[in-house]
């Protein structure tokens, strides 16, 4: 899952098809340098979890939250694009990479639990009892790593995440969920950093969260990007979280691909599941090039071997004109592609 993107304008700078990344200024360069560890010409294929992308112009890793500012400072004030990659999932990389700044954030700090009256801000599981505990993760831990922990401690809420990949700052943005829960259910507060006010803290309730999206995914916050996330959990029987997430975990290995792919692709319609509608029009298992809709579940486009970014873009607008033609539905990507080099407009 990628994380939450932050942008600034940028000089136009498109290189040829196939062209390595573009040279950076090297002072700016430095700058970074002084500040976090950088890569120049990086390939993005080895950061995301489809194995799909060209180079990004410096991929930075941060690893404490005041890197991941002071990146993103150097960024906002030189001009320079930047995007906050997180952990490669929920994404394609185009096969001309990505211009500027990609982040690898590595700030990986839970803090919690600290007990709160009130049962938190909704009660997403209705027999949670009321003892309620805040947890602040850093939005480049594990999603589903921290999901895993906090069960095994006993504490329930997000134990549907277990399987989810990705980090705590893409979860926020795309308000990650399955099996009936989601981020939004249990999310209190997230710290976000601005270009103009430094660090900003935010309501859950004013992020506008909805199905995997946020208004972060609508473009309401534009240059910002996640710091960490405050969530309230509620005391469970920890014997009983560990089976729920064993269920899970069987769940998932039997319904979705193994392998190298981004998550589900497309986000379910209301009329009916996405897999549903791609199967219906005679795409599962269908190829072209290396990217496949996988046999085992059609709204898992997965890299076959040899997958490129325009392979994937092709197959996306297949998908979306053969549904749209037979049904009359528009299926709206789940995934996002991000750079350049993609064939045709994805």
């Amino acid at each position: 899952m990628a994380g939450a993107q932050a942008r600034e304008a940028g000089p136009s700078r498109a290189p040829a098809a196939g062209g390595p990344a573009l040279r950076l200024d090297p002072a700016f360069v430095r700058s970074l340098e002084r500040v976090a560890s950088v890569r120049e010409d990086e390939p993005l294929s080895r950061h995301t979890t489809i194995g799909i992308g060209g180079p990004a112009d410096a991929f930075v890793t941060v690893r404490s939250n005041l890197q991941l500012a002071s990146v993103l400072g150097l960024c906002h004030r030189a001009g320079q694009p930047v995007f906050v990659l997180g952990s490669g999932s929920n994404i394609v990389a185009g096969d001309r990479g990505i211009r500027g700044v990609v982040i690898d954030n590595q700030a990986q700090s839970l803090e919690g639990p600290f007990p709160i009256a009130g049962g938190g801000p909704r009660t997403a599981d209705p027999s949670a009892n009321d003892e309620a505990f805040l947890f602040r993760a850093d939005a480049g831990c594990s999603f589903a790593g921290v999901s895993r922990q906090l069960a095994s401690a006993g504490y329930a809420g997000l134990e549907w995440a277990c399987g989810i990949p990705g980090t705590i700052g893409g979860a926020v943005v795309y308000n990650a969920g399955a099996y009936g829960g989601c981020l939004g259910d249990v999310l209190l507060r997230v710290g976000v950093w601005d270009p103009e006010a430094g660090e900003t803290v935010y309501e859950a309730r004013d992020l506008a969260m909805v199905y995997r999206g946020s208004a972060f995914t609508r473009g309401l916050m534009a240059g910002r990007a996640v710091l960490w996330a405050e969530f309230v959990l509620w005391r469970g029987d920890t014997e009983a979280l560990k089976a729920r997430v064993a269920e899970y975990d069987a769940r998932r290995l039997k319904a979705q691909p193994r392998g190298r792919n981004a998550g589900s692709f497309f986000k379910n319609p209301a009329s009916r599941p996405a897999w549903k509608l791609i199967d219906d029009v005679g795409l599962r298992g269908f190829r072209i090039g290396g990217a496949q809709f996988s046999e085992k579940h059609c709204n898992f486009l997965v890299n076959a071997g040899g997958a490129t970014a325009a392979n994937v873009a092709a197959l996306k607008r297949l998908a979306e004109a053969r549904v749209r033609e037979t049904f009359g539905v528009d299926l709206e990507a789940e995934v996002s592609l991000v750079g350049e080099g993609f064939g045709d407009e994805a």
